[in-house]
């Protein structure tokens, strides 16, 4: 849902509740958008640092993996 800036200070605990709720709430300031109410749980999601890739997969559990590959020759393709 959308407010108003005068709508937004006037039923400023609807609005939370709203948030809470149904999640983030959009607050115009003279007709543009201007902020977005979130749920604190949802701001603490959004501002964690993140983790680069090379630590995302350095701290992945290590598995075994056994490849094989077959030693059949591969099937004949016409490229005429």
């Amino acid at each position: 849902m959308v407010y108003s800036l005068q709508d937004a200070k006037a039923k400023f605990s609807e609005l939370v509740g709203l948030c809470l709720k149904e999640g983030p709430q959009t607050v115009t300031r003279h007709g543009r958008n201007a902020v977005v109410i979130v749920p604190y749980e949802e701001y603490l999601r959004l501002t964690a640092p993140r983790q680069s890739l090379g630590a995302f997969f350095r701290s992945a559990p290590r598995a075994e993996l056994h490849l094989e590959r077959s030693r059949e020759p591969g099937r004949e393709v016409d490229f005429g």
